[in-house]
């Protein structure tokens, strides 16, 4: 990553896997104790900016420490930004993703899923206290206010109502972490599997004990499995992100998982992985 804007601090994010610092146990709480490090260190800051999940390589903090992150920038008086646009409108299994922390941010960005991912839009939402300056006119954007856009949003908004997609999500997850789980167990390529709602990350690894990244392999993964119909995106150079849409069917999303399993077992044969 290049330089950041003056003044912005970066803290390593809560990662279990591979994190900064690992502890046996696999908590991730402790990562929480740098941003107040971080804190003190500056004599305070302005706000905390994160995916409640890290969408590219589905990165799960644990609800403890979302928890604990709330109760530093409420201690400090910070202000807790949450970047929702990849993960919002439902792909958690919530409305918003912080929701499945039990948590409630300061300012949430959301977009994408606000327009089922087809027609651009996006919103910002804050907490009425610092609603200050809404009679202030701050510049005007190309593409603000868009009709077409708004249509888009009520018309999302009402297919995940009607349609009890947030249910319907939370048990595809269940259905998901189990078929990924038992794969997990049958192919030593797969070192990590991850995820929350309809957002799963798989990562491959050469050995399980060292971590290395089965980039190769991943790349061979991915193309097998664009031969035979199911496309996602590989991330990191080895954890394939599977981030279907929230109306997938159970048969659809046993397609998928099926897909996935033949060319798990097509690689894993060709480059010599055991079962």
């Amino acid at each position: 990553m290049g330089p950041l804007m003056a003044g912005v601090e970066r803290i390593p994010p809560a990662i279990t896997y591979r994190g900064a610092f690992p502890r046996e146990d696999g908590s991730d709480v402790h990562y929480a104790n740098y941003l107040e490090y971080v804190i003190e260190k500056e004599g305070g800051i302005g706000a905390f900016i994160a995916e409640a999940v890290r969408n590219t390589d589905v990165q799960v903090p644990s609800r403890a420490y979302w928890q604990r992150v709330r109760g530093i920038c409420d201690k400090h008086n910070v202000l807790l930004i949450i970047d929702d646009i990849p993960n919002g409108m439902g792909r958690s299994g919530e409305w918003f993703t912080h929701q499945a922390f039990g948590i409630e941010p300061d300012i949430l960005c959301i977009g994408k899923g606000l327009g089922a991912g087809l027609i651009p839009i996006a919103a910002l939402l804050t907490k009425e206290k610092y609603n200050t300056a809404a009679q202030v006119s701050l510049g005007h954007y190309t593409h603000e206010k868009s009709p077409l856009g708004c249509a888009a949003a009520l018309a999302t908004i009402e297919v995940i109502e009607q349609h009890n997609l947030l249910a319907k999500v939370q048990a595809d997850s269940v259905y998901m972490r189990q078929r990924l789980n038992q794969m997990q167990q049958q192919f030593s390529l797969i070192g990590d599997v991850r995820g929350i709602g309809l957002l799963w990350g798989i990562e491959l690894v050469t050995d399980r004990e060292t971590k290395q990244r089965a980039h190769d392999e991943a790349e061979a993964v991915l193309y097998h499995c664009l031969r035979h119909g199911l496309s996602f995106k590989v991330s990191q150079g080895n954890v394939l992100q599977l981030s279907p849409p929230l109306i997938i069917s159970r048969q659809e999303l046993d397609k998928a998982l099926d897909i996935l399993y033949s060319a798990l077992l097509a690689i894993s044969q060709q480059m010599g992985y055991s079962r």
